[in-house]
């Protein structure tokens, strides 16, 4: 099996996060600057074998796309015409809810909380963590 990436796109910073090569779990990868994330995730993906691309869809509680979908959009389609594996989107709804939970029961400091960066790449484990499972229990395995 390959890894799955998992995206959580933001206008400044963007956290990525990526499973273990059996998919079984998620761990953070990195924040990197937005503008930077198309050349980083190229370059990942010559070193890596990667078998698709997870981008964390936002949703508002209607369920309407978040105004952030707007930035998104343009980004993923200029990301489908450069790779050949699937890109596909997840909703991130309270992810960073959950990244500030997880920080504040793992006794992160303070300070530490702050890091947005961190809240970023927590976030985009937790959409790779949830898409695991959510994917698991489609095809019923597990």
């Amino acid at each position: 099996m390959a890894r799955i990436l998992a995206i959580d796109y933001g206008k400044k910073r963007t956290g990525l996060a990526v499973s273990d090569e059996l998919q079984i779990i998620a761990g953070g990868l990195t924040t990197v600057e937005t503008k930077t994330l198309l050349d980083y995730i190229l370059n990942y993906l010559q070193r890596e074998n990667v078998e698709r691309i997870v981008v964390g869809f936002p949703k508002q509680m209607n369920n309407t796309p978040s105004e952030n979908m707007a930035r998104i959009e343009p980004f993923v389609n200029r990301l489908r015409k450069l790779v050949t594996i699937p890109v596909e989107f997840y909703d991130e709804r309270f992810t960073s809810v959950l990244a500030h939970k997880a920080m504040l029961e793992s006794g992160i400091g303070k300070m530490a909380r702050r890091n947005k960066e961190l809240v970023d790449e927590i976030s985009a484990t937790i959409i790779l963590q949830s898409y695991m499972e959510s994917r698991r229990m489609r095809l019923g395995n597990k």
